[in-house]
């Protein structure tokens, strides 16, 4: 028997919620409806094979409410959310507590496994703090905004797909040079929004807003979220100076995503700068963008690479508060947690996923990272073992390099399934 705690929740009449959500359902994604890329070979498309192998739920229903994005696996938020509720419920096995976690002590509990990201709240920030014996370092991760889809001028955009890889599923705004400096000069000036006392300039190298981006320098933007490269336009045949991308949000397509404008300026700034988009001149925002922080553990100080605490190993620690960094890898992590905790129940000595699989990598980083310098990681080949020196030398080829280590990574997966038996659904 499982008991999930889940902290929001519907009290005297009032919805208890985190500063970042909105609603008090499972599995809502309040950053991105994005799990990343499904092009083959590529690291995140081996996390998530690796997991599909693995019989991740939570993946399977990901699968099952895909919207079109692409060569990305993007999903209906809440029909994500809606069908993570519906499996629980199903399950006698789970009973779900309406409630704040405040204590850890072992109390009923053989096991505990923590998974509270991306916020963490302020009593069991403290709870964890005084467990493991250290500060919590924290990031502040960002929200892009949502448009209502027939606000959109369609006469003004175009749908492609970055070289024209996958389905071409991305609503693209071109813009000109003259358009593009207008538009980065808006931006720098904007207001932010009011800082609150929580809240400080710590933010994830990963996920910027937009406005830190262009406080870089002019070009910024360009090589980034509003990178052209790959984006013909097909009326003009040409290159555009830059690009927005608009990913579809929901199943009924009535909705989209600004990708990669994640930022903190104010509601009023924000749609005022943003209508200088071309195609969102007239845009109606359902959801605006937002900042909220990210609590995380220095995990290489204090989790095994089973993802125990190494000073109470009846506690394991998941998502996004262990260290890693996005939907994809959190699930990932909680997939491992899951796992482990299920050999552990079974008296069986936790037997680590092999360092060279994508799984594998992520918790090696987490728990074998450079403490001093520990940031959040998403998963990318660099994590992964490097293939020998000889074969370096015999493929130059980039692409055939990634497939070598791929086809390692899932051998490698499946020996370590075939030897330890594990339970991935309990």
């Amino acid at each position: 028997m499982v008991d999930l705690f889940e902290m929001r929740r519907e009290q005297d009449g009032q919805r208890v919620l985190t500063p970042a959500h909105e609603t008090t359902e499972f599995g809502e994604l309040v950053c991105s409806n994005s799990l990343k890329s499904e092009s083959p070979n590529t690291a995140p498309w081996l996390l998530k094979q690796e997991m599909r192998r693995l019989g991740s739920p939570l993946l399977a229903l990901a699968d099952a409410t895909a919207v079109p994005a692409g060569h990305a696996l993007a999903v209906d938020r809440v029909e994500f959310s809606r069908r993570i509720a519906e499996a629980i419920a199903s399950e006698p096995r789970i009973r779900v507590l309406r409630e704040e976690v405040t204590s850890l002590d072992p109390g009923e509990y053989a096991l505990t496994i923590v998974a509270t990201g991306p916020l963490t709240s302020d009593r069991l920030s403290a709870e964890i703090a005084r467990l493991t014996g250290s500060e919590h370092l924290a990031f502040y991760d960002s929200i892009s905004p949502i448009v209502e889809a027939d606000s959109i001028a369609m006469d003004r955009v175009y749908f492609a797909a970055r070289w024209d890889k996958g389905t071409a599923d991305y609503i693209n705004c071109p813009m000109t040079r003259e358009e593009y400096e207008a538009f980065h000069a808006a931006l720098v000036a904007a207001e932010s929004a009011e800082i609150r006392d929580w809240e400080t300039t710590c933010y994830f190298e990963g996920c910027l807003p937009i406005e830190v981006l262009a406080r870089r320098g002019v070009d910024t933007l360009r090589f980034g979220p509003m990178k052209p490269v790959g984006l013909r336009d097909p009326r003009t045949g040409k290159t555009p100076w830059a690009v927005v991308q608009l990913r579809q949000e929901n199943l009924r397509a009535d909705s989209y995503n600004l990708v990669g404008f994640q930022n903190h300026l104010k509601f009023g700034e924000q749609a005022r700068v943003l209508r200088m988009i071309p195609g969102l001149e007239q845009a109606r925002f359902l959801r605006y963008g937002q900042i909220h922080r990210n609590t995380y553990l220095c995990s290489p100080r204090l989790l095994e690479e089973c993802l125990r605490l190494r000073t109470r190993p009846e506690l394991l620690f998941a998502g996004q508060i262990s260290g890693v960094e996005g939907y994809t890898e959190s699930i990932a992590s909680g997939l491992l947690a899951g796992i482990y905790a299920a050999a552990i129940v079974q008296g069986r000595e936790p037997q680590p996923v092999p360092r060279v699989t994508a799984l594998g990598s992520l918790a090696h980083y987490i728990t074998h990272a450079d403490a001093k310098h520990f940031q959040p990681a998403n998963i990318t080949f660099d994590l992964l073992p490097h293939l020998d020196e000889e074969t370096r030398r015999r493929v130059r080829d980039k692409k055939e390099r990634h497939r070598m280590v791929c086809d390692q990574a899932l051998a490698a997966l499946e020996a370590w399934r075939e030897e330890t038996k594990p339970i991935s659904v309990l």
